[in-house]
């Protein structure tokens, strides 16, 4: 599994899996505690694929910054996400050094932590997103059919024989 189908949902706690999608929304799946709920359209729901990290030459992927997390941990548990700010923000500069400490708040990092150290509870982390390289190879795996029009046409020169 990787982060594609990994959601943040406002105002719930914890991490989601995304299951089903409806027409007035879609189901997700806890991943503290296994329930499933409904999530309507009008929720404010965040992909952690699509989620990134301010830095001073751009944004990193949140993706990127928890595979650094996960080499730096071994793919163990980081601290945790309760520590004072101070511990918060010097572990993250070890994390990401580039990261812009004005844009990036106290919060973001807790919240960082919090779904990296659930991720690796629930045996995500080594799976979590395949390099941008690996997608690109993945891509033209995916031929095309022959068409049959030519094998058509083919018979019919055989029939007017």
């Amino acid at each position: 599994m990787n982060l594609e189908k990994i959601l943040a949902i406002s105002g719930k706690p914890g991490l989601y899996v995304l299951k089903v999608q409806t027409r007035t929304g879609f189901v997700a799946e806890s991943l503290t505690d296994g329930k499933k709920i409904t999530v309507n359209l009008k929720s404010n729901v965040s992909l952690l694929s699509e989620i990134s990290i301010y830095t001073y030459e751009g944004e990193k992927p949140l993706t990127e910054v928890m595979q650094r997390i996960a080499v730096k941990e071994d793919k163990g548990q980081a601290i945790s996400h309760k520590e004072d700010n101070a511990k918060l923000s010097a572990y993250f500069k070890e994390i990401l050094p580039e990261y812009d400490e004005e844009r990036v708040y106290p919060s973001d990092i807790k919240k960082v932590l919090n779904w990296y150290n659930t991720l690796q509870a629930k045996g995500l982390v080594t799976d979590l997103a395949p390099a941008p390289a690996e997608t690109t190879e993945e891509t033209p795996v995916v031929e095309e059919k022959p068409k049959k029009a030519p094998a058509a046409k083919k018979e019919k020169a055989k029939k007017e024989e």
